[in-house]
């Protein structure tokens, strides 16, 4: 290598090694399972619930170790930039992505909070009205199935390893 492409190289980017992570998020987020058997909506707003969802879960599991807490912001930088790529996609022009991304930040935040809450609760009474707010049900459906599944979810992430987790090994 000489001197000018060494001097000129960039430094690779911290979160490449978070994307395994990110990818199973996103397949498990896809999972049959949620629409069929939890009356999640199969829309693209259901879709979105589900991504967030799986991904607070996560988020929440990582920040609750010293060891993976900062990997927290990296994980949520490939959530921004896949949104950000889905909504230029879907059409949406510079002027309003950054407004657009603005809601979906909001919005992963504020279900952060309300299933950490949720979660902590013994009951699944909180989590379904956390779920009757934050994700799209089909007409008619109760999210006690969802909240079922969740629990199982969060407890294994919370039985996953820092290391499986972190290179997207989680099992189902």
């Amino acid at each position: 290598m000489n001197l000018i492409s060494r001097l000129f190289r960039s430094a690779p980017d911290p979160r490449e090694r978070l994307r395994p992570l990110w990818h199973r998020i996103v397949a498990l987020s896809r999972e049959p399972e949620w629409y069929e058997e939890c009356g999640v909506a199969d829309t693209v707003p259901g879709r979105f619930d589900m991504i967030t969802t799986v991904l607070a879960l996560v988020l929440l599991r990582l920040e609750r170790d010293e060891s993976t807490s900062a990997d927290t912001a990296l994980l949520t930088e490939l959530f921004v930039d896949d949104m950000d790529g889905q909504l230029r996609e879907s059409g949406i022009g510079d002027v309003v992505v950054g407004k657009h991304m603005g809601r979906l930040m909001a919005a992963l935040g504020g279900r952060i909070g309300a299933y950490r809450d949720a979660l902590a609760a013994t009951d699944n009474a909180a989590l379904e009205e956390a779920l009757g707010r934050n994700v799209t049900l089909l007409e008619g459906r109760d999210p006690a199935a969802l909240a079922v599944r969740l629990r199982e979810l969060e407890a294994q992430l919370r039985e996953t390893s820092s290391e499986d987790l972190l290179a997207g090994r989680i099992e189902r």
